[in-house]
Protein backbone atom coordinates (compact mmCIF):
# COMPACT_ATOMS: atom_id res chain seq x y z
CA UNK A 1 0.00 0.00 0.00
CA UNK A 2 1.19 3.33 -0.86
CA UNK A 3 0.00 6.35 1.46
CA UNK A 4 1.84 9.49 1.21
CA UNK A 5 1.65 12.67 -0.87
CA UNK A 6 4.11 14.99 -1.92
CA UNK A 7 7.55 15.47 -1.29
CA UNK A 8 8.90 19.23 -0.76
CA UNK A 9 9.03 20.43 -4.51
CA UNK A 10 7.45 17.86 -6.16
CA UNK A 11 4.04 19.37 -5.22
CA UNK A 12 3.46 19.15 -9.49
CA UNK A 13 3.84 16.09 -9.90
CA UNK A 14 1.69 14.43 -7.13
CA UNK A 15 -1.17 16.80 -8.29
CA UNK A 16 -0.82 15.66 -11.71
CA UNK A 17 -0.95 11.96 -10.48
CA UNK A 18 -3.86 12.67 -8.29
CA UNK A 19 -5.76 14.08 -11.38
CA UNK A 20 -4.35 10.83 -13.12
CA UNK A 21 -6.05 8.42 -10.53
CA UNK A 22 -9.65 10.61 -10.44
CA UNK A 23 -9.87 9.93 -13.77
CA UNK A 24 -9.12 6.19 -12.83
CA UNK A 25 -11.59 6.61 -10.26
CA UNK A 26 -14.36 8.30 -12.52
CA UNK A 27 -14.08 5.35 -14.77
CA UNK A 28 -14.29 2.61 -12.04
CA UNK A 29 -17.52 4.34 -10.93
CA UNK A 30 -18.92 4.81 -14.43
CA UNK A 31 -17.90 0.75 -14.67
CA UNK A 32 -19.35 0.07 -11.18
CA UNK A 33 -22.88 -1.50 -10.82
CA UNK A 34 -23.18 0.54 -7.39
CA UNK A 35 -26.52 0.95 -5.58
CA UNK A 36 -26.02 4.60 -4.98
CA UNK A 37 -23.58 5.88 -7.51
CA UNK A 38 -20.46 7.60 -6.36
CA UNK A 39 -18.13 10.11 -8.75
CA UNK A 40 -15.14 11.51 -8.24
CA UNK A 41 -13.93 14.60 -6.28
CA UNK A 42 -14.61 17.66 -6.41
CA UNK A 43 -17.94 16.55 -7.18
CA UNK A 44 -19.99 17.03 -3.84
CA UNK A 45 -20.03 13.99 -2.36
CA UNK A 46 -16.85 12.63 -4.78
CA UNK A 47 -14.32 10.23 -3.75
CA UNK A 48 -10.88 11.45 -3.28
CA UNK A 49 -7.92 9.09 -3.43
CA UNK A 50 -5.66 9.18 -0.53
CA UNK A 51 -4.23 5.67 -0.81
CA UNK A 52 -3.13 2.65 -3.57
CA UNK A 53 -2.19 -0.66 -3.27
CA UNK A 54 0.72 -2.39 -5.08
CA UNK A 55 -2.50 -4.45 -6.73
CA UNK A 56 -3.94 -1.54 -8.58
CA UNK A 57 -7.10 -0.64 -5.31
CA UNK A 58 -7.71 3.09 -4.49
CA UNK A 59 -8.44 3.82 -1.42
CA UNK A 60 -10.60 7.13 -1.17
CA UNK A 61 -12.63 9.69 1.01
CA UNK A 62 -16.06 9.81 0.62
CA UNK A 63 -15.93 13.55 0.58
CA UNK A 64 -18.80 15.22 2.56
CA UNK A 65 -19.91 19.43 3.16
CA UNK A 66 -19.53 18.63 6.98
CA UNK A 67 -15.98 18.59 6.65
CA UNK A 68 -12.88 16.08 6.57
CA UNK A 69 -13.56 14.61 10.20
CA UNK A 70 -16.52 13.16 8.58
CA UNK A 71 -15.25 11.50 5.86
CA UNK A 72 -15.26 7.92 5.51
CA UNK A 73 -12.93 5.66 3.83
CA UNK A 74 -14.32 3.95 0.66
CA UNK A 75 -12.17 1.41 -1.17
CA UNK A 76 -12.27 0.34 -4.66
CA UNK A 77 -10.99 -3.18 -5.09
CA UNK A 78 -9.56 -3.72 -8.79
CA UNK A 79 -11.71 -7.03 -8.44
CA UNK A 80 -14.74 -4.79 -8.78
CA UNK A 81 -15.25 -4.78 -5.02
CA UNK A 82 -16.52 -1.32 -3.52
CA UNK A 83 -17.47 -0.97 0.53
CA UNK A 84 -16.97 1.68 3.06
CA UNK A 85 -15.21 1.95 6.49
CA UNK A 86 -16.60 4.58 8.60
CA UNK A 87 -13.99 5.04 10.79
CA UNK A 88 -10.59 7.77 9.58
CA UNK A 89 -7.93 6.63 7.21
CA UNK A 90 -5.41 5.93 10.04
CA UNK A 91 -8.26 3.98 12.37
CA UNK A 92 -9.08 2.23 9.01
CA UNK A 93 -4.88 1.43 8.47
CA UNK A 94 -4.78 0.11 11.60
CA UNK A 95 -7.28 -2.14 11.39
CA UNK A 96 -6.30 -3.45 8.05
CA UNK A 97 -2.57 -4.11 8.92
CA UNK A 98 -4.01 -5.77 12.45
CA UNK A 99 -6.21 -7.94 11.18
CA UNK A 100 -9.37 -6.38 12.42
CA UNK A 101 -10.57 -5.69 9.37
CA UNK A 102 -12.03 -7.92 6.66
CA UNK A 103 -10.12 -7.48 3.59
CA UNK A 104 -12.42 -7.63 1.32
CA UNK A 105 -10.99 -8.46 -1.65
CA UNK A 106 -7.96 -6.82 -1.13
CA UNK A 107 -4.78 -8.98 -0.94
CA UNK A 108 -2.96 -9.76 2.14
CA UNK A 109 -1.17 -7.28 4.14
CA UNK A 110 1.94 -7.99 5.67
CA UNK A 111 2.85 -4.85 7.56
CA UNK A 112 6.16 -3.17 6.87
CA UNK A 113 7.18 -0.10 6.09
CA UNK A 114 9.45 1.50 3.34
CA UNK A 115 10.01 4.74 2.44
CA UNK A 116 10.09 4.99 -1.81
CA UNK A 117 11.03 8.16 -3.32
CA UNK A 118 9.16 8.17 -6.18
CA UNK A 119 10.27 11.41 -8.22
CA UNK A 120 7.64 14.35 -8.94
CA UNK A 121 5.34 12.14 -7.04
CA UNK A 122 6.40 12.13 -3.14
CA UNK A 123 6.30 9.02 -0.93
CA UNK A 124 3.43 7.64 -2.64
Amino acid sequence: MRVGGPAPGAEAGWVQDTHEELEIVAEWCEDADLAAPMHPYPVPGGLLPWATSNQGDFFLWTTLPAGPQEWMVTVASRNGAWWHYTGGAVQFLADLVSGVLEHWGLPAVRPEITWVHQPGGGGR
